[in-house]
């Protein structure tokens, strides 16, 4: 078994974009996988196709009808899921959350397990992803952007997610787009912090051969 969580420096950074990537290099490699967006917001029932847990799919070759066993728990609000669950008369419950990871993590090959949002988005009113992470206990890999501001977000994330004694088996700056920072100057930077984790770049387009590269450096 192969599992690890991803996550981010914050929202729109990038986390599905890296998993579908690493999902098909883990297909071209002939790997069995399997990827879970078990919390997802901002979701309309009406147009799944424009949401992260089909993007997973899309990437798995799986239809629409498995969005349950990917994503249950969804929500329509664009906002953290604790306000966008309460909205709907709903919550969160962790036990519950954890167990339905924890199923996948026994059973499956190779699993990537996608957060949402940022590294301290709160899930329900005492919970946050990183007590989810800390629960799971699985490798991180951390997506970060490499807009102006990145490195100081980049470096707080990681200061926070080792003070839980979690292991960050990748930081992957992901290109932004419009940015006026080089990338790799970004991750150079980045890597001088990163107190061993390793750095890695993905462009705006990245091609198959980065991923499977990306890949490798993980598995």
């Amino acid at each position: 078994m192969t599992a690890f969580f991803v996550t981010a420096t914050g929202t729109d950074i990038g986390k599905t974009y890296v998993t579908a990537g690493l999902i098909r290099a883990c297909r071209r490699r002939g790997r069995v996988v399997t990827a879970l967006k078990p919390v997802a917001s901002g979701f309309d029932p009406l147009s799944p196709e424009s949401s992260d847990p089909y993007a997973l799919m899309e990437a798995l070759e799986l239809p629409v009808t498995s969005l349950e066993r990917i994503s249950p728990w969804r929500f329509a609000a664009p906002l953290s899921p604790d306000m966008a669950a309460a909205r709907e008369g709903r919550a969160i419950d962790m036990a519950d959350l954890e167990g339905f990871c924890r199923e996948s993590i026994a059973t499956q090959e190779t699993l990537f397990i996608e957060g949402v949002g940022g590294v301290m988005v709160p899930l329900t009113e005492h919970d946050t992803v990183l007590d989810w992470m800390t629960t799971l206990r699985l490798p991180l890999i951390l997506v970060a952007g490499s807009y102006l501001g990145t490195i100081s977000h980049t470096l707080t994330a990681l200061d926070v997610v080792m003070r839980r004694d979690l292991s960050v088996a990748a930081i992957v700056v992901n290109e932004t787009e419009g940015s006026s920072v080089p990338l790799a100057d970004t991750a150079a930077s980045i890597a001088r912090f990163s107190a061993g984790a390793p750095v890695a770049t993905l462009g705006r387009r990245a091609t198959d051969a980065e991923f499977d590269a990306l890949l490798g450096a993980l598995i």
